[in-house]
């Protein structure tokens, strides 16, 4: 949970909102701003690439907390930077620590998780995230209500991350004392059927949810009527997320895991084309609920339909999944921050966003990732 917190909730998101303060101390344009995100999403690319080759040397613990590490480095490291050049490297530099974090983490916690037999706490795990958004959220503002700058909003969080990184190697024991599966080394011979499809489905989740979690806060503080919940928004997309994996996890586990994702798909379509169409504090609001509280319960189905489609395998597909989500990724934020800068509103890349949910939502239930199935224990 703590890893997940540090690497992903601080280190990845924490960007959101600091970047209105960046917008108006540097005078970025919203297509240089989304750049600066894909930057970091190219990087989470690379890293899912890398951490799923056959023969990572060195174990899986030492290149889990060494990207811990990295990524509390190079987040608190943007707050000493001061040029485009420099935003772009060391958010490519954490974006690829993210992942390793995320592929590796994830398969060394859920391997212990299952050898206790404690598999249902799989979603703790993944509500790190949110823990890391709302204390991000907290933190940022207070730091700005106490007058605090940009660079010092980027020093403070990334000072964060690093400190919860001896916790994690404390709580993370080394793999003699929990081995994995012996299987988990063996080279696969082929791709098993339906992993494609679901990262297809999954780079359509990525492109959609990603542009309302870069730009949500940037746009609340350009709407008059909204502005007032800026402090409020991001601290509820991370509240809202908490709860979110166990819930998606008990729905994949009652009505199968494709109906489930797509269920979660639909309603975050909804919220990311509430952000851009309805300007107001109700539609902020429902537009931060519905983003927490779906795209970590996604990311986790994913996850689960992954393990199912790739049990002796796990590492390998998580990290094609997650590969898939980073190409989506990537072209959201610059994207969106083009059709910013040419509209002038953020209606035209909410809608696009949400068209990018509702195929997702499409594939899924018709064959997107069909060698999962539908049983009902397939997700917990």
């Amino acid at each position: 949970m703590l890893a997940l917190a540090s690497a992903m909730g601080i280190g990845r998101f924490a960007y959101t909102p600091i970047l209105p303060a960046m917008i108006e101390a540097l005078d970025l344009s919203k297509a240089r701003a989304g750049l600066i995100a894909s930057a970091n999403f190219v990087g989470y690319l690379a890293g899912a690439l890398a951490a799923a080759a056959p023969r990572l040397p060195g174990s899986r613990r030492a290149w889990f907390l060494g990207s811990l590490l990295l990524g509390a480095a190079t987040t608190a490291g943007m707050g000493m930077a001061g040029s485009l050049p420099g935003f772009l490297l060391l958010r490519l530099i954490g974006g690829t620590a993210s992942a390793f974090v995320l592929v590796l983490g994830s398969a060394l916690v859920l391997d212990h998780l299952t050898a206790a037999g404690r598999g249902s706490l799989s979603a703790l795990h993944f509500a790190g995230v949110g823990l890391g958004i709302a204390a991000s959220a907290a933190l940022v503002t207070a730091l700005e209500k106490a007058g605090a700058d940009w660079r010092m909003l980027w020093l403070v969080v990334g000072g964060t991350a690093a400190a919860v990184v001896p916790l994690v190697v404390w709580l993370v024991p080394g793999e003699a004392t929990a081995p994995r599966p012996t299987s988990v080394a063996a080279p696969a011979a082929r791709r098993p059927s339906g992993l494609g499809r679901l990262a297809l489905c999954h780079g359509l989740f990525g492109f959609g949810y990603v542009v309302t979690a870069t730009f949500l806060v940037a746009v609340v503080r350009a709407s008059p009527e909204a502005q007032v919940l800026e402090p409020a928004v991001w601290l509820l997309v991370g509240l809202a997320a908490l709860p979110s994996t166990a819930a998606w996890g008990w729905a994949g586990t009652r009505f199968g895991p494709r109906r489930a994702y797509a269920a979660a798909c639909l309603l975050e379509a909804l919220g990311v084309a509430a952000g851009g169409l309805w300007t107001t504090p109700a539609g902020a609001l429902l537009a931060a609920a519905l983003l927490g509280g779906t795209f970590m319960g996604i990311t986790a189905l994913g996850f689960a339909a992954a393990r199912a489609l790739a049990p002796d395998d796990q590492r390998r597909a998580f990290a094609l999944t997650t590969a898939g989500f980073g190409v989506g990724q990537i072209a959201g934020p610059v994207m969106a921050g083009l059709l910013l800068d040419r509209t002038g509103g953020f209606a035209a890349p909410s809608l696009l966003a949400a068209g990018a949910l509702l195929l997702a939502a499409l594939l899924i239930t018709r064959g997107c990732g069909t060698s999962v199935g539908g049983g009902p224990n397939e997700v917990g």
